[in-house]
């Protein structure tokens, strides 16, 4: 599974933000993409998951294992997301969270897939907790494993570490990173901080609505 943009480029007020380029980013492989603030990192991946709104808007195309995705709707394209807050849902507990998500079926096996998360998560009793009990990091896991329960093709991350205290940001990462390359989804990731770059990942650079290698 390969997630690749062909002659993609976004514009804002029928002015060029981001010049049409193309990429491709391997099953299991986070590429990361740096640039300065207002630049259009996060309009990209907006273009990519399927809600661009106006007054942007997009040229190029954009494919998930050579299907195209520019005609489908973002509920129907399976790329998830993961930003700087969490965004659970305050009034769920953290296994109807992770269920909120999830794909139907018989609610035995997704309960069961809640209880698997969790345990993969290393927060095995913390499903009937609300999620303000739980620690920013909890958190920051709890909305991985509900991205991923909903079986995405591909990801992207809008600074999903930035809002983390330092002492647990290489913790994130190395679990964030090792969950993506255990099942092979390809991933896009925004960032201002190089250290959020997995070692030896590939980087762009978006300067001047230009996209470059680093």
């Amino acid at each position: 599974m390969a997630l690749t943009l062909t002659s993609a480029g976004i514009l804002l007020a029928g002015q060029a933000l981001i010049k049409p380029f193309s990429l491709a980013i391997a099953a299991g492989e986070t590429l990361t993409l740096m640039g300065a603030s207002g630049a259009g990192k996060s309009t990209l991946l907006s273009f990519i998951a399927g809600d661009l709104t106006a007054p942007f808007t997009a040229t190029g195309s954009v494919q998930l294992d050579g299907e195209a995705l520019d005609a489908l709707p973002p509920e129907r394209r399976r790329i998830g997301r993961l930003f700087q807050d969490d965004l659970l849902f305050p009034h769920l507990t953290v296994a109807e969270n992770l269920l909120f998500g999830m794909p139907r079926g018989p609610r035995a096996e997704r309960c069961a897939k809640v209880d698997a998360a969790l345990a993969e998560a290393g927060l095995d009793d913390f499903g009937d907790r609300p999620p303000h009990t739980l620690s920013g990091g909890q958190r920051a896991r709890v909305a991985l494993m509900r991205a991923l329960v909903a079986e995405p093709r591909a990801m992207l991350l809008d600074e999903p570490f930035n809002k983390l205290d330092a002492g647990l940001r290489q913790a994130m990462r190395d679990f964030v990173f090792r969950h993506i390359a255990l099942r092979r989804i390809p991933c896009l990731m925004v960032t201002h901080d190089v250290a959020d770059v997995p070692e030896g990942g590939r980087v762009l650079l978006l300067r001047n609505g230009e996209v470059s290698h680093a």
